[in-house]
């Protein structure tokens, strides 16, 4: 009973193998019709363009050096700016900056995480 079964489910197996193969062969013509011409076509017109293009990171290093070389022209232009302006104990503080609802839990309660003491200046008792 068992070998009658593996004889049966391989000859299926089998028969569905061999009918793939064949309907691959008479499916696929030897013709040539208007799509394949066409995307022939494509293929060679594209060939040229796409087999010398050589290594596609090879421009990468040349663009980081200028980024970087524009990113630290700006970061100099941008703190000689801030050279140019008053002290930071002169400059006007509105109502709306620094507002402190509650102290925070580090440092003397008055600077926040991301404070920086050349950039950033609190005064409390100074508005207006």
């Amino acid at each position: 009973m068992f070998a009658q079964r593996q004889i049966a489910r391989a000859t299926q197996r089998l028969t569905a193998q061999a009918r793939a193969q064949a309907q691959r062969r008479f499916a696929s013509t030897e013709t040539e019709n208007s799509f394949v011409r066409e995307r022939r076509h494509v293929k060679e017109h594209a060939g040229p363009t796409t087999a010398n293009k050589g290594n596609p990171n090879s421009g990468i290093p040349p663009a980081l050096i200028l980024a970087g070389a524009n990113a630290y022209m700006l970061w100099n232009e941008h703190w000689e700016h801030w050279s140019h302006m008053p002290p930071l104990e002169e400059r006007v503080e509105y109502p709306y900056q620094n507002i402190r609802t509650k102290n925070y839990q580090w440092g003397d309660g008055d600077k926040t995480l991301f404070w920086n003491d050349s950039v950033n200046y609190h005064n409390k008792d100074k508005t207006t």
